[in-house]
């Protein structure tokens, strides 16, 4: 009996849930053969000694945006050091596929400016597709992770409705052309449908993405299209969700979910807090899931569980502050015209509150909440005088020096010309308990990465290590039994991924192994390993040993392989075969 690989003496914790055990893995053809005891080991083509290390199944990511990486590295770093094995992309919407070649410029600068995407990187992208069936198609056996990925409403409108589809509602025919997309995307092995309503996404030309000219009518007729497949599920993020959702939204996703009959994931629902979001209590989002379900409509939100870690550099402008209009006015003015704007009393006197009343009108423009004051930090200073301040909280300063926040944020800038750099990091217990107070609902992800997407400002590929470093391990909120089955066999379970999630004779053999004692967030830093040498940030954990795609690894002792084992993830449907 031969082996491709075995992993000896580690402690399997296979993603059901069940209690840990000392065993060995062997894997063949791509598959688990084998836990426990294997025999003739020292046959094998490969053996990896796991001794004192978890192996564990492969993490299923729900929430990425790799799609277009995806065309120019298959691994889908960041998240591959990170022991994820299965990325799902076209979220929010947003996939690269179906792309005309006449919209190819609309979709990168879209792509660019809804998911923080570098345009000269976006020049990178292999267009060996135009359709979504020939997306998928072109990736075979060029996958270094494994992918799966939903049809985006935003590009479906665009290639059937061209740039009318970022002006008014679809007609009934269009509707009907849409839902034929749709179907053949399905057929052809997509995720599902993904959707977005919110008004903090706009496109390339600053208008609102096309999917937010949708009727409810057009929204609810492409999720059932897609559930007509028997597989797969919906991404939605309903119009309301950043601010709490209204009941409008609520009766919509229950439609969704009804009709479509397939799992309905959002975000933003559960571990926001009164000061974030003033109408997203948990006992409000409780009430909401427990009554979908109620009425038969699968309800999901992935639950960010890992805190905003983003830096602010005024000089450069940031995009934290779309919802506060005084702010992001200044953000893209040149240097000089920025400075004269901030010395100037009248503008400071419409600036000084504006962040604490940040726009909650939708029609108006972008809702996003700005970054709060106790959980901004001066970062860097470039004048030694300056120094006192260093990782304190904007709050405090301006407490000690009596000033308005807004003034002691802009005035220490100001005495550096702009070259102070700040960070929002929103780690605090009350996050903390918000957070800890929903996620072990059944209806709660956890998540998410946004992997792929918002690399000019972090790079949330490193949710999952956090998870099991604070939430698991430090925290002990879960045992690492169900810890793990929550970042694998779960997601699996609700995307409909069949054969992948768990270490069980005949599964993929996707695995990642890590060290209990040291796993945790890494470093995280600016690399230009982008296309056209651009920039992005780059997380990377600690503790990792390996990360292993169908039999074949792709990262060892944190360092890339060779190896294309990815494959196309479809969900399992009506005729289909694992």
């Amino acid at each position: 009996m031969s082996w491709d690989l075995v992993i000896r003496g580690g402690i399997v914790v296979d993603g059901t849930g069940l209690s840990r055990r000392r065993a060995d893995v062997g894997v063949r053809n791509g598959r688990i053969a084998a836990v426990g005891h294997v025999p003739d080991a020292k046959s094998a083509s490969r053996v990896i000694d796991a001794e004192g290390m978890i192996v564990a199944p492969g993490i299923v990511d729900a929430h990425t945006h790799y799609d277009p990486q995806l065309t120019f590295d298959p691994y889908a770093t960041s998240s591959c050091y990170h022991g994820v094995t299965t990325v799902l992309a076209g979220n929010c919407g947003f996939s690269i596929a179906p792309t005309r070649a006449d919209a190819r410029p609309y979709i990168k600068a879209m792509f660019a400016k809804v998911e923080g995407m570098a345009p000269v990187a976006l020049e990178g992208v292999r267009w060996d597709f135009e359709t979504f069936p020939e997306y998928l198609a072109a990736r075979e056996a060029n996958l270094g992770v494994n992918l799966a990925c939903y049809v985006g409403h935003s590009s479906v409108r665009r290639y059937v409705m061209g740039a009318d589809g970022s002006d008014r509602e679809a007609s009934a025919d269009e509707i009907g052309q849409m839902r034929a997309i749709v179907r053949d995307a399905m057929a052809s092995g997509a995720a599902g449908f993904s959707s977005s309503s919110v008004p903090t996404q706009v496109d390339g030309d600053d208008r609102p993405i096309a999917s937010r000219f949708a009727a409810r009518e057009e929204i609810v007729a492409l999720c059932e299209e897609a559930g007509l497949a028997g597989s797969g599920s919906i991404a939605y993020l309903p119009k309301s969700v950043i601010g709490g959702l209204n009941e409008e939204d609520e009766e919509l996703l229950i439609e969704i979910g009804q009709k479509s009959r397939l799992p309905v994931v959002i975000q933003g629902v559960g571990g926001r807090d009164k000061v974030d979001a003033p109408t997203a209590g948990w006992d409000n989002a409780k009430r909401f899931l427990d009554g979908a379900a109620a009425r038969g409509a699968a309800v999901f939100s992935l639950l960010r569980n890992h805190p905003f870690d983003r830096p602010i550099d005024l000089a450069a402008g940031t995009p934290l502050y779309a919802g506060v209009f005084s702010w992001q006015a200044l953000m893209d003015l040149p240097h000089d015209e920025k400075l004269a704007k901030l010395n100037d009393p009248a503008y400071r006197d419409i600036m000084r509150d504006a962040v604490d009343h940040p726009n909650r009108d939708p029609d108006a423009g972008s809702t996003l909440p700005p970054p709060h004051w106790d959980v901004t930090f001066v970062d860097e200073v470039s004048d030694p005088r300056n120094e006192k301040y260093l990782r304190r909280t904007i709050a405090e300063i301006a407490a000690e020096e009596r000033k308005a926040p807004a003034d002691a944020m802009l005035d220490l800038a100001l005495s550096e010309d702009l070259k102070t750099k700040f960070r929002w990091e929103n780690k605090s217990e009350v996050w903390s308990q918000a957070v800890e107070e929903c996620m072990k609902h059944p209806s709660m992800l956890m998540g998410v990465s946004d992997g792929g997407a918002h690399l000019d400002r972090d790079d949330g590929a490193d949710w999952s290590t956090y998870f099991l470093r604070y939430w698991v391990l430090e925290r002990e909120a879960w045992t690492l039994e169900e810890g793990i089955r929550q970042l694998t066999q779960i997601p699996a379970a609700m995307a409909g991924f069949h054969g992948r999630g768990a270490l069980l004779p005949g599964y993929a053999a996707d695995i990642m192994i890590f060290d209990p004692k040291t796993v945790g967030p890494g470093t995280k830093r600016m690399v230009h390993d982008l296309p056209g040498g651009e920039g992005r940030f780059s997380a990377r954990p600690r503790g990792f040993v390996a990360t292993i795609v169908n039999g074949e690894p792709i990262v060892l002792d944190g360092k890339l392989q060779s190896a294309l084992p990815g494959q196309l993830v479809r969900p399992l449907g009506p005729g289909s075969v694992s």
